[in-house]
Protein backbone atom coordinates (compact mmCIF):
# COMPACT_ATOMS: atom_id res chain seq x y z
CA UNK A 1 0.00 0.00 0.00
CA UNK A 2 2.52 2.36 0.88
CA UNK A 3 4.44 2.02 -2.63
CA UNK A 4 1.35 2.32 -4.44
CA UNK A 5 0.27 5.73 -2.50
CA UNK A 6 3.58 7.46 -2.60
CA UNK A 7 3.35 7.80 -6.40
CA UNK A 8 0.10 8.68 -6.21
CA UNK A 9 0.98 11.59 -3.70
CA UNK A 10 3.07 12.67 -5.83
CA UNK A 11 1.78 12.73 -9.07
CA UNK A 12 -0.73 14.75 -7.11
CA UNK A 13 0.82 17.53 -5.77
CA UNK A 14 2.73 17.93 -9.53
CA UNK A 15 -1.00 18.70 -10.80
CA UNK A 16 -1.74 20.84 -7.82
CA UNK A 17 1.46 22.74 -9.14
CA UNK A 18 0.85 23.48 -12.56
CA UNK A 19 -2.21 25.56 -12.11
CA UNK A 20 -0.20 27.72 -10.07
CA UNK A 21 2.96 27.80 -12.43
CA UNK A 22 1.26 28.45 -15.04
CA UNK A 23 0.24 31.93 -13.50
CA UNK A 24 3.02 33.13 -13.07
CA UNK A 25 3.72 34.74 -16.18
CA UNK A 26 0.39 37.42 -14.66
CA UNK A 27 2.35 38.01 -11.60
CA UNK A 28 3.59 41.23 -12.05
CA UNK A 29 6.55 41.07 -9.78
CA UNK A 30 7.71 37.63 -11.22
CA UNK A 31 7.55 39.66 -14.33
CA UNK A 32 9.82 42.49 -13.47
CA UNK A 33 11.05 45.29 -16.60
CA UNK A 34 13.78 47.05 -14.77
CA UNK A 35 16.42 46.33 -12.99
CA UNK A 36 14.97 47.27 -9.45
CA UNK A 37 12.09 44.92 -10.43
CA UNK A 38 14.81 42.38 -11.14
CA UNK A 39 16.74 42.59 -8.20
CA UNK A 40 13.63 42.32 -6.02
CA UNK A 41 12.30 39.37 -8.03
CA UNK A 42 15.64 37.65 -6.86
CA UNK A 43 15.50 38.29 -3.58
CA UNK A 44 12.33 36.96 -3.54
CA UNK A 45 13.01 33.55 -4.98
CA UNK A 46 16.00 33.37 -2.54
CA UNK A 47 13.57 34.56 0.60
CA UNK A 48 11.25 31.86 -0.89
CA UNK A 49 13.60 29.11 -1.61
CA UNK A 50 15.14 29.57 1.84
CA UNK A 51 11.69 29.14 3.37
CA UNK A 52 11.14 26.06 1.20
CA UNK A 53 13.99 24.14 3.12
CA UNK A 54 11.62 24.59 6.20
CA UNK A 55 8.25 23.77 4.81
CA UNK A 56 9.32 20.75 2.31
CA UNK A 57 10.52 18.72 4.76
CA UNK A 58 7.47 19.43 7.45
CA UNK A 59 5.49 18.73 4.25
CA UNK A 60 7.05 15.15 3.59
CA UNK A 61 7.66 14.14 7.24
CA UNK A 62 3.85 14.35 7.65
CA UNK A 63 3.12 11.98 4.75
CA UNK A 64 6.25 9.36 5.48
CA UNK A 65 5.82 9.63 9.69
CA UNK A 66 2.53 8.63 9.23
CA UNK A 67 2.62 5.53 6.59
CA UNK A 68 6.02 4.40 8.70
CA UNK A 69 4.72 4.45 12.22
CA UNK A 70 1.10 2.90 11.00
CA UNK A 71 -0.29 0.06 13.39
CA UNK A 72 -0.51 -2.09 10.37
CA UNK A 73 3.26 -1.65 9.16
CA UNK A 74 5.25 -4.31 11.75
CA UNK A 75 8.43 -3.75 10.58
CA UNK A 76 8.77 -0.33 11.66
CA UNK A 77 10.63 0.62 14.88
CA UNK A 78 9.05 0.76 17.96
CA UNK A 79 10.46 2.42 20.98
CA UNK A 80 7.87 3.31 23.50
CA UNK A 81 10.44 4.51 26.18
CA UNK A 82 12.07 6.84 23.62
CA UNK A 83 12.06 10.60 24.42
CA UNK A 84 15.27 12.68 23.11
CA UNK A 85 17.02 12.64 20.29
CA UNK A 86 20.32 14.99 19.59
CA UNK A 87 20.48 14.66 16.18
CA UNK A 88 16.67 16.01 15.92
CA UNK A 89 17.47 18.83 18.55
CA UNK A 90 20.28 20.22 16.23
CA UNK A 91 18.69 19.96 13.43
CA UNK A 92 15.57 22.01 14.68
CA UNK A 93 17.80 24.53 15.83
CA UNK A 94 20.49 24.65 13.82
CA UNK A 95 18.78 24.34 9.81
CA UNK A 96 16.36 27.75 11.17
CA UNK A 97 19.38 29.43 12.27
CA UNK A 98 21.04 28.93 9.49
CA UNK A 99 18.12 30.12 7.22
CA UNK A 100 17.68 33.32 9.17
CA UNK A 101 21.26 34.29 9.20
CA UNK A 102 21.74 34.03 5.45
CA UNK A 103 18.49 35.84 4.55
CA UNK A 104 18.96 38.76 6.87
CA UNK A 105 22.48 38.71 5.34
CA UNK A 106 20.75 39.07 2.38
CA UNK A 107 18.40 41.17 2.90
CA UNK A 108 20.96 43.68 4.97
CA UNK A 109 22.99 44.09 1.82
CA UNK A 110 19.74 44.26 -0.73
CA UNK A 111 18.26 46.87 0.80
CA UNK A 112 20.97 48.98 1.43
CA UNK A 113 21.92 48.32 -2.38
CA UNK A 114 18.34 49.11 -3.48
CA UNK A 115 17.76 51.86 -1.61
CA UNK A 116 14.97 54.38 -3.19
CA UNK A 117 16.92 56.96 -2.53
CA UNK A 118 19.65 56.38 -4.76
CA UNK A 119 19.56 57.23 -8.11
CA UNK A 120 20.17 54.89 -11.38
CA UNK A 121 23.26 55.20 -14.06
CA UNK A 122 22.11 55.44 -17.33
CA UNK A 123 22.77 56.46 -20.60
CA UNK A 124 20.28 59.13 -21.03
CA UNK A 125 19.28 62.34 -18.94
CA UNK A 126 17.21 62.08 -15.95
CA UNK A 127 13.64 62.43 -16.00
CA UNK A 128 12.05 64.65 -12.87
CA UNK A 129 8.53 64.41 -12.16
CA UNK A 130 6.82 65.36 -9.33
CA UNK A 131 3.72 62.81 -7.90
CA UNK A 132 1.04 63.95 -6.08
CA UNK A 133 -1.14 61.40 -4.53
CA UNK A 134 -5.15 62.63 -3.98
CA UNK A 135 -8.85 61.57 -3.51
CA UNK A 136 -8.34 59.31 -5.79
CA UNK A 137 -6.45 60.13 -8.43
CA UNK A 138 -2.42 60.46 -9.05
CA UNK A 139 -1.15 63.83 -10.63
CA UNK A 140 2.01 63.79 -12.14
CA UNK A 141 3.93 67.24 -12.97
CA UNK A 142 6.96 67.57 -15.37
CA UNK A 143 8.44 70.33 -14.39
CA UNK A 144 10.98 70.61 -17.06
CA UNK A 145 8.39 70.80 -19.76
CA UNK A 146 5.79 73.16 -17.90
CA UNK A 147 2.82 70.10 -18.19
CA UNK A 148 0.91 68.13 -15.62
CA UNK A 149 -1.28 65.16 -16.55
CA UNK A 150 -3.81 63.39 -14.11
CA UNK A 151 -3.47 59.50 -13.92
CA UNK A 152 -1.59 58.86 -16.63
CA UNK A 153 2.37 58.42 -16.98
CA UNK A 154 4.20 58.68 -19.69
CA UNK A 155 8.27 58.54 -19.67
CA UNK A 156 10.92 56.72 -22.24
CA UNK A 157 12.13 53.43 -21.82
CA UNK A 158 15.70 53.62 -20.89
CA UNK A 159 15.49 56.91 -18.60
CA UNK A 160 16.11 57.15 -15.24
CA UNK A 161 13.15 58.31 -13.21
CA UNK A 162 13.56 60.66 -10.33
CA UNK A 163 10.10 60.59 -8.89
CA UNK A 164 9.72 62.94 -5.90
CA UNK A 165 6.20 62.29 -4.05
CA UNK A 166 3.68 63.83 -1.88
CA UNK A 167 0.36 63.31 -0.99
CA UNK A 168 -2.71 65.83 -1.07
CA UNK A 169 -4.81 63.58 1.07
CA UNK A 170 -4.40 60.67 3.44
CA UNK A 171 -0.85 58.84 3.52
CA UNK A 172 -0.89 56.66 0.37
CA UNK A 173 1.57 54.47 -1.41
CA UNK A 174 3.09 54.83 -4.59
CA UNK A 175 3.66 51.49 -6.90
CA UNK A 176 4.83 50.32 -10.12
CA UNK A 177 5.19 46.35 -9.54
CA UNK A 178 7.34 45.71 -12.46
CA UNK A 179 9.13 48.09 -12.30
CA UNK A 180 9.44 47.48 -8.36
CA UNK A 181 10.11 49.20 -4.77
CA UNK A 182 6.65 51.00 -3.92
CA UNK A 183 7.27 54.01 -1.39
CA UNK A 184 5.33 55.67 0.58
CA UNK A 185 3.71 59.92 -0.31
CA UNK A 186 2.47 61.94 2.86
CA UNK A 187 1.20 65.14 3.02
CA UNK A 188 3.73 67.99 3.92
CA UNK A 189 6.52 66.02 3.34
CA UNK A 190 8.30 64.85 0.04
CA UNK A 191 10.22 61.35 -0.93
CA UNK A 192 12.07 60.40 -3.34
CA UNK A 193 12.41 57.47 -5.35
CA UNK A 194 14.26 56.36 -8.33
CA UNK A 195 12.99 53.90 -11.27
CA UNK A 196 13.87 53.07 -14.85
CA UNK A 197 12.04 50.43 -17.37
CA UNK A 198 14.22 48.50 -19.60
CA UNK A 199 11.84 48.10 -22.36
CA UNK A 200 8.83 49.95 -23.93
CA UNK A 201 5.17 48.82 -22.84
CA UNK A 202 2.22 49.70 -20.11
CA UNK A 203 2.67 48.99 -16.63
CA UNK A 204 0.16 48.79 -14.18
CA UNK A 205 0.55 51.79 -11.15
CA UNK A 206 -1.55 51.36 -8.25
CA UNK A 207 -1.82 52.84 -4.55
CA UNK A 208 -1.27 49.83 -2.37
CA UNK A 209 -2.32 52.08 1.23
CA UNK A 210 -6.18 51.62 1.62
CA UNK A 211 -7.23 55.59 1.79
CA UNK A 212 -10.85 55.44 1.41
CA UNK A 213 -13.88 54.89 -0.80
CA UNK A 214 -11.99 55.15 -4.39
CA UNK A 215 -8.74 53.37 -3.61
CA UNK A 216 -10.10 50.02 -5.43
CA UNK A 217 -9.42 52.41 -8.71
CA UNK A 218 -7.25 54.87 -7.70
CA UNK A 219 -4.41 53.24 -10.64
CA UNK A 220 -3.27 54.46 -13.05
CA UNK A 221 -1.17 53.38 -16.46
CA UNK A 222 2.41 53.73 -16.55
CA UNK A 223 3.78 53.75 -20.08
CA UNK A 224 7.54 53.62 -21.46
CA UNK A 225 7.60 54.74 -24.57
CA UNK A 226 10.38 55.71 -27.11
CA UNK A 227 12.09 58.71 -26.57
CA UNK A 228 10.23 60.32 -30.03
CA UNK A 229 7.31 59.05 -29.03
CA UNK A 230 7.65 60.51 -25.39
CA UNK A 231 8.22 64.14 -27.18
CA UNK A 232 5.07 63.33 -29.68
CA UNK A 233 3.06 62.91 -26.18
CA UNK A 234 4.86 65.91 -24.77
CA UNK A 235 3.47 67.90 -27.89
CA UNK A 236 0.30 66.60 -27.49
CA UNK A 237 -0.30 67.74 -24.00
CA UNK A 238 0.71 70.98 -24.79
CA UNK A 239 -2.34 71.24 -27.23
CA UNK A 240 -4.21 70.90 -24.23
CA UNK A 241 -6.55 74.32 -23.34
CA UNK A 242 -6.79 73.41 -20.00
CA UNK A 243 -3.86 74.96 -17.74
CA UNK A 244 -3.20 74.21 -13.95
CA UNK A 245 -3.28 76.71 -10.99
CA UNK A 246 -4.01 76.75 -7.59
CA UNK A 247 -7.76 76.83 -8.11
CA UNK A 248 -7.94 74.29 -10.94
CA UNK A 249 -5.71 72.47 -8.17
CA UNK A 250 -7.97 72.45 -5.35
CA UNK A 251 -10.99 71.62 -7.47
CA UNK A 252 -8.38 68.14 -8.17
CA UNK A 253 -7.81 67.69 -4.80
CA UNK A 254 -11.85 67.05 -4.47
CA UNK A 255 -12.55 63.45 -3.70
CA UNK A 256 -13.33 61.80 -6.69
CA UNK A 257 -13.00 59.85 -9.39
CA UNK A 258 -11.50 60.85 -13.09
CA UNK A 259 -12.92 58.74 -16.32
CA UNK A 260 -10.08 59.23 -18.17
CA UNK A 261 -6.72 60.94 -17.83
CA UNK A 262 -6.42 64.75 -17.76
CA UNK A 263 -3.93 66.97 -19.58
CA UNK A 264 -2.59 70.35 -18.38
CA UNK A 265 -0.71 72.38 -21.15
CA UNK A 266 0.86 74.95 -18.58
CA UNK A 267 1.38 75.13 -14.74
CA UNK A 268 1.62 77.69 -12.31
CA UNK A 269 4.90 78.10 -10.79
CA UNK A 270 5.47 76.39 -7.16
CA UNK A 271 2.65 74.13 -7.23
CA UNK A 272 4.58 71.06 -5.42
CA UNK A 273 6.14 73.29 -3.00
CA UNK A 274 2.77 75.12 -2.35
CA UNK A 275 1.15 71.32 -1.76
CA UNK A 276 3.76 70.56 0.35
CA UNK A 277 3.33 73.57 2.45
CA UNK A 278 -0.29 73.03 3.07
CA UNK A 279 -0.02 70.71 5.48
CA UNK A 280 3.12 71.74 7.51
CA UNK A 281 4.09 75.42 6.52
CA UNK A 282 7.28 75.06 8.48
CA UNK A 283 8.96 72.52 6.08
CA UNK A 284 9.41 74.03 2.16
CA UNK A 285 11.41 72.23 -0.13
CA UNK A 286 14.58 73.57 -2.43
CA UNK A 287 14.55 71.06 -5.29
CA UNK A 288 18.20 71.33 -5.99
CA UNK A 289 18.94 69.89 -9.04
CA UNK A 290 16.08 67.76 -10.27
CA UNK A 291 14.59 70.77 -12.00
CA UNK A 292 11.80 72.64 -10.16
CA UNK A 293 14.06 75.95 -10.77
CA UNK A 294 14.05 76.34 -6.85
CA UNK A 295 10.63 78.34 -7.10
CA UNK A 296 7.87 78.36 -4.58
CA UNK A 297 4.57 80.56 -5.45
CA UNK A 298 3.65 83.98 -3.97
CA UNK A 299 1.28 82.62 -1.52
CA UNK A 300 3.81 80.02 -0.04
CA UNK A 301 6.28 82.70 0.28
CA UNK A 302 4.36 85.10 1.89
CA UNK A 303 3.34 82.69 4.42
CA UNK A 304 7.04 81.95 5.32
CA UNK A 305 8.36 85.05 5.51
CA UNK A 306 5.76 85.79 7.50
CA UNK A 307 6.29 82.51 9.89
CA UNK A 308 9.87 83.26 9.86
CA UNK A 309 9.24 87.56 11.10
CA UNK A 310 7.13 86.23 13.83
CA UNK A 311 9.18 82.83 14.89
CA UNK A 312 12.62 85.66 14.88
CA UNK A 313 15.50 84.58 16.68
CA UNK A 314 14.30 81.14 16.98
CA UNK A 315 14.25 80.34 13.56
CA UNK A 316 17.94 82.34 13.16
CA UNK A 317 18.03 82.75 9.55
CA UNK A 318 17.40 85.67 7.08
CA UNK A 319 14.23 85.58 4.79
CA UNK A 320 14.21 86.65 1.09
CA UNK A 321 11.75 87.51 -1.33
CA UNK A 322 10.56 84.59 -1.53
CA UNK A 323 10.12 83.33 1.74
CA UNK A 324 13.64 81.23 1.71
CA UNK A 325 15.77 81.29 5.04
CA UNK A 326 19.26 81.39 4.59
CA UNK A 327 19.47 78.20 7.38
CA UNK A 328 16.87 76.06 5.33
CA UNK A 329 19.15 75.94 1.90
CA UNK A 330 19.29 72.20 1.94
CA UNK A 331 18.83 71.47 -1.33
CA UNK A 332 16.95 68.47 -2.46
CA UNK A 333 16.01 67.60 1.48
CA UNK A 334 13.18 68.85 3.90
CA UNK A 335 13.83 71.07 6.54
CA UNK A 336 12.73 70.29 9.86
Amino acid sequence: MKRKFIPMFVTFMLLCAFPLLSGCSDMLLLNPKGPIGESEKTVILIAFGLMLLVVVPVIVMSVVIPLKYRESNKKADYDPNWDYSGKIEAAMWLIPLAIVLVLSTVVWIETHRLDPYKPIAGDAKPLNVEVVSMDWKWLFIYPDYDIAVVNQFVFPAKTPLNLYLTSDTVMTSFFIPQLGSQLYAMGGMRTNLHLLADEEGVYRGQNQQFSGDGFPQMTFKATATSPQAFEAWVEQVRKSPDRLDIARLDELCKPGLVASPLHFSSLEPGLFDHIIAKYNPRRWYLHGGHGTGQTTNAMDGALHGAMDGAMGGTMGGATDGTGHTAHGAQTGAEVN
